[in-house]
């Protein structure tokens, strides 16, 4: 079987809450990091998150 073309990658809370979400990104497409804003439930607004390596 073929080794699956999208990884997981974590997108982690630029407030410094230690808040993530966990998505798919296909490497070959998207070359570039990843950078949305999106809601944080702990510090209850909505900031940017950042692509990190998920562990």
């Amino acid at each position: 079987m073929a080794k699956p073309t999208t990884i997981l990658v974590k997108l982690e809370s630029t407030a410094d809450t230690g808040y993530y979400y966990v998505t798919k990104k296909n490497p070959r497409t998207q070359t570039e990091k990843m950078s949305f804003r999106k809601y944080d439930p702990v510090a209850r607004k909505h900031v940017l998150f950042k692509e990190t390596k998920l562990k």
